[in-house]
């Protein structure tokens, strides 16, 4: 955590005004002593004289002391992968104590505000017990019911609304997820059409590279969002065999044609898992296994890759700067300690129980068994 700054701001603020220490002490009704014990950082003035000081000097006390309530992109992505980090490495409670103090300081950075609560999110399963990880999830819907109730930037409090959501269901509160989003999310609303829109705006008023970079986004999005339809619709129509195969068929044949497990490995390894528990399901023992293999594949991208980050290719070689106007950036929201860990849990699954002994079985599961063992 930065430290604030008061001893030298009240050093180059009396400098700046070309004053002694003598002089400024004089329109405080202070000693000499007392200035130089400030700028020494021996003491702090009380808050009266805080508030002399800030008036004298014509700045805001945050001015004065050198606080900064509202941080920088770069900063909120730096403390996300450092606490993301923490989280591997560090003990549970620790981590979680110097995310409260962080949240407590930066209390109306809402942008920061938010991602501490999808951190949260990310790893509140690492509690010990159920009841500590329902108040970990409870303590992020509050936070986003303050930026909800406080913050006037539109796009942060729609996106505080989903992770709320996200939270909620999490917590087992269906119906409270239903009402938040079932009034935006109807297909048929004319927001859908938003985004057609603005690219036909872009062209008509000659911004034709704002069309191309928005368009690649969005058809980035859209495979992203179709591959990740497509998992729940292996769980919703599990016990339907056959049209989970056509699913399975078809998205592979989307994910073949655009790259996806090099370009975005972790939703490719989302859909293989789930075509893995799907045919598990269903006895399809040898296609699970096909699908565990490819699981296995991209989780192995991710691990084995120098730095886990979202990118683009040569067909959507517009998209960098939009992923690097994300929240997060192109960092991974979860560590390379924590991926493997999931890993481990997701071999687990009760439904590969029959599976277990396998030979081929034993061989991804050894892959994972150790933190450190991902080569």
């Amino acid at each position: 955590m930065e430290r604030l700054n008061l001893s030298d701001n009240i050093i180059r603020l009396r400098r700046e005004r070309k004053i002694t220490q003598e002089e400024l002490a004089d329109f405080l009704g202070v000693t000499k002593a007392s200035v130089s014990k400030w700028e020494n950082a021996q003491s702090v003035p009380d808050i009266l004289l805080l508030l002399q000081l800030a008036a004298f000097f014509d700045i805001t006390i945050d001015e004065l002391i050198g606080y900064d309530p509202q941080l920088t992109r770069e900063q909120i992505r730096r403390f996300y992968t450092e606490l993301s980090e923490d989280f591997a490495k560090q003990p549970f409670h620790e981590t979680l104590d110097k995310i409260r103090a962080l949240a407590h300081r930066y209390y109306s950075c809402y942008p920061f505000l938010l991602q501490l609560c999808v951190l949260y999110w990310n790893h509140y399963m690492l509690a010990e017990t159920e009841e500590e990880q329902e108040q970990i999830l409870k303590e992020a819907v509050s936070w986003c019911d303050h930026i909800l109730e406080t913050c006037g930037d539109v796009g942060v409090c729609g996106d505080a609304l989903a992770v709320k959501a996200g939270l909620s269901l999490q917590l087992g509160n269906a119906g409270e997820t239903i009402e938040m989003l079932e009034p935006a999310s109807d297909p048929v609303r004319f927001s859908g059409q938003n985004g057609t829109l603005l690219v036909r705006a872009y062209q008509m008023a000659g911004e034709q590279e704002k069309a191309r970079r928005y368009i690649q986004a969005r058809e980035y999005l859209d495979m992203l969002n179709l591959v990740g339809d497509a998992v729940m619709t292996l769980a919703l129509y599990q016990d339907d065999l056959k049209r989970c195969q056509k699913t399975v068929r078809r998205i592979r044949a989307v994910m073949e044609q655009y790259r996806l497990e090099q370009l975005h490995p972790n939703v490719a390894a989302q859909f293989h898992y789930q075509t893995a528990v799907m045919y598990a399901a269903n006895k399809e023992t040898e296609d699970a296994f096909e699908a565990l293999a490819l699981f296995g594949n991209c989780i192995g991208r991710l691990l084995d890759a120098e730095k886990i980050v979202l990118q683009g290719d040569e067909y959507f070689d517009r998209v960098d700067e939009w992923i690097e106007n994300l929240p997060l950036g192109a960092i991974a929201p979860r560590s390379r300690e924590f991926i493997s860990q999931n890993v481990r849990e997701a071999f687990a699954h009760p439904v590969f129980e029959s599976m277990r002994e396998r030979p081929e079985f034993q061989k991804l599961i050894q892959r994972y068994k150790g933190g450190e063992d991902n080569a």
